[in-house]
């Protein structure tokens, strides 16, 4: 059978989206094989993935006082662009050990562009955020042509000519979105909705602490964002609403110390997908996979966007009317607990997510992506 490697980043958001589409395609009988950073690939696939390791360089951690084009500047210059020149050997080791027919290539990853245009093979772009379909530079030329120097900054180091830009593969991108929410795109893109894929290790959570009867609020600023001042905020806009439950994901440990109200539980890690089962109402940064994820079962949403595509996906969720949206920097427990109570007292917000999530299903998921990476092979 023909095999695929994934070519992903070190970052969990840009993994967890694509296990869903490895097991489908692992499933039909194909070969899969990963390039990334072992450790945390070893961490989130099964024990028997085949990982092949490209040993990214140690990436700086962006201050969180960036924001706009100052926090694009440093993404690029410090994150992106040094993790393409380091990974560019080990995808290369990879491809040259595993044979794939077909590189599937996370948008951030440019590294499996790069080698797959090298080496002359097809490749999709699995797109873990739908923000540049939107083409937000669009009235910034200047922006435009500062991101063309830094893509032929990486061609020139890696010696791979041309003009590609590796965010977009010209064969197949797959959006793991919809139309509803994020709007129509042209071709090659094909949205497929959010993928579940089962997720390695076991978190331990006192689910007899939720109570069934009172309705739960989730509250996240995904896998990389923090902000105690808006942590805090929620978990007292929670203290005078104790008819409520909420779990707050301090992935930070920044609260740590803090006494919460009895109607609140502080967690550093927490079995997301299985809360959002149960949840009535999700907080959060606008990370697309947390949007997404709460859109598939339903949930509604007010959304507090940061930085980097967050500000274009709480658009999103705002024109599917799916939520409403806070300004993360200046939002106080007030304003939280206002915008809590207008999301859970207005149906009109139950049946925007209603209506993102039968899109979603509609999308086809984990077999539709698992479709179209295998045009790619007759193609």
């Amino acid at each position: 059978m023909s095999g695929f490697l994934f070519v992903v980043p070190p970052f969990v958001g840009h993994v967890n989206p694509v296990i869903g589409v490895a097991d489908e395609l692992r499933r039909r009988g194909h070969p899969v094989a990963w390039a990334g950073d072992e450790r945390l690939l070893a961490r989130l696939l099964p024990p028997d993935a085949a990982i092949h390791p490209c040993d990214p360089a140690p990436l700086p951690p962006r201050p969180e006082s960036l924001r706009g084009f100052a926090a694009m500047r440093f993404l690029w210059e410090q994150v992106l662009v040094p993790l393409a020149v380091t990974m560019a050997p080990g995808v290369a080791r990879a491809v040259g050990s595993a044979h794939p027919d077909v590189l599937v290539v996370d948008q951030q990853a440019f590294a499996g562009a790069f080698v797959a245009e090298r080496e002359g093979l097809p490749w999709a772009t699995a797109a873990t955020t739908s923000a540049e379909f939107t083409d937000p530079l669009a009235g910034l030329p200047a922006v435009r042509g500062w991101l063309a120097e830094q893509v032929a900054r990486v061609r020139s180091a890696l010696g791979v000519p041309g003009v590609t830009d590796p965010r977009f593969s010209p064969h197949l991108v797959i959006g793991f979105t919809s139309g509803v929410l994020a709007g129509e795109v042209g071709e090659p893109v094909r949205l497929v909705g959010p993928v579940r894929g089962a997720r390695s290790g076991l978190v331990h959570f006192p689910w007899d602490w939720l109570d069934p009867l009172c309705p739960l609020v989730f509250v996240s600023l995904g896998t990389v964002s923090t902000g105690s001042r808006f942590l805090r905020g929620c978990v007292e806009a929670m203290r005078a609403r104790p008819w409520l439950q909420a779990v707050v994901v301090d992935r930070g440990g920044e609260l740590r110390g803090d006494v919460p109200p009895p109607n609140v539980l502080v967690r550093e890690e927490v079995p997301q997908l299985a809360l959002l089962e149960r949840a009535s109402l999700v907080v959060c940064h606008a990370g697309h996979n947390t949007v997404c994820e709460s859109l598939a079962q339903g949930v509604p949403l007010v959304v507090a966007p940061i930085r980097d595509d967050q500000p274009i996906v709480a658009d999103q969720v705002v024109a599917a009317g799916a939520g409403v949206r806070l300004r993360f920097n200046r939002a106080t427990a007030v304003h939280i607990g206002e915008a809590v109570d207008t999301v859970l007292r207005e149906p009109s917000y139950w049946a925007g997510a209603e209506r993102v999530r039968e899109s979603f299903q509609r999308a086809g998921g984990a077999r539709a992506a698992a479709d179209h990476l295998e045009s790619l092979l007759s193609a």
